[in-house]
């Protein structure tokens, strides 16, 4: 649906998802630098956004912002709607993922400013999965204070540090997901008492081969989806100890993997 003038203006910027080439900060011993905005979805859930982007970004932004629930519109220029068409006849396809809410594993207070917004963006881009917060929660063993010990100002300023911390106060057998051989994909995780679904994007711009992860709890193979693909089975699927892991064998832009409990 065309959208005016103030319409888009009154929406708020999103980057362009994918990987943004810094030869300055990466290299080939270093991590991707990946640009997402699941953590700019999560802190201001009410508003709209707007991605202005070129066709090979549109179907990422698509889905991601599907993904994550984001009211969002894209701005595709040059206008080219085959592949964007594409991935949102595979959005429209997906079954409703009824009554499932974001899954965490603990809980960040965000006092809105920019230094805890850049470790938001951290966590997600690390898949450390969190709840924002406006006071500390007693559901959470782990709460991140802005200011309290632990998390100054100056701690604060440093977004990897802090993932590692909370990942190492955490503990991976702690981690409701790990992704292993991949460090372009993100994943947003939704549940409810009957299972979850595993929302993978892939921010890398070229398809992966057998993408391996583990999610804490039992579970069976419900449904995987691809895009470009289609429905497709996991690979070595194990349920081992308070775990299950699989491989999605093939992992282009976005895939959804559904989960079922096992009783």
């Amino acid at each position: 649906m065309p959208l005016s003038a103030a319409d888009l203006a009154a929406s708020e910027a999103a980057v362009t998802p994918g990987i943004e080439r810094r030869p300055d900060l990466v290299s080939a011993t270093r991590s991707p630098w990946v640009n997402a905005n699941g953590w700019r979805f999560d802190r201001q859930p009410g508003r709209r956004y707007r991605y202005d982007v070129q066709p090979a970004a549109a179907p990422l932004a698509a889905a991601e912002a599907f993904a994550y629930g984001a009211q969002a519109v894209l701005a595709v220029d040059p206008p080219e709607p085959a592949e964007l068409g594409r991935m949102l006849s595979f959005i429209r396809q997906l079954s409703p993922a009824e009554n499932h809410q974001p899954i965490a594993d603990f809980g960040v207070v965000d006092d809105g400013t920019e230094e805890t917004g850049e470790v938001l963006n951290m966590l997600v881009r690390r898949n450390l999965l969190f709840e924002r917060l406006r006071s500390p929660s007693h559901r959470y063993r782990i709460n991140i204070v802005p200011g309290a010990p632990g998390y100054s100002a100056e701690e604060m300023s440093d977004p990897s540090e802090i993932a590692l911390k909370v990942r190492h106060a955490l503990t991976d057998t702690a981690r409701t997901i790990r992704i292993y051989g991949t460090e372009v994909v993100v994943c947003r995780a939704t549940g409810n008492a009957a299972g979850v679904r595993l929302h993978l994007l892939n921010y890398g711009g070229r398809e992966i081969q057998g993408v391996r992860v583990q999610i804490r709890g039992k579970y069976r193979q419900h449904e995987a989806q691809v895009f470009g693909i289609g429905r497709i089975d996991l690979n070595d699927l194990i349920v081992s100890g308070a775990a299950t892991e699989f491989s999605i064998p093939r992992m282009t832009t976005y895939a959804v993997v559904d989960l079922t409990r096992v009783r």
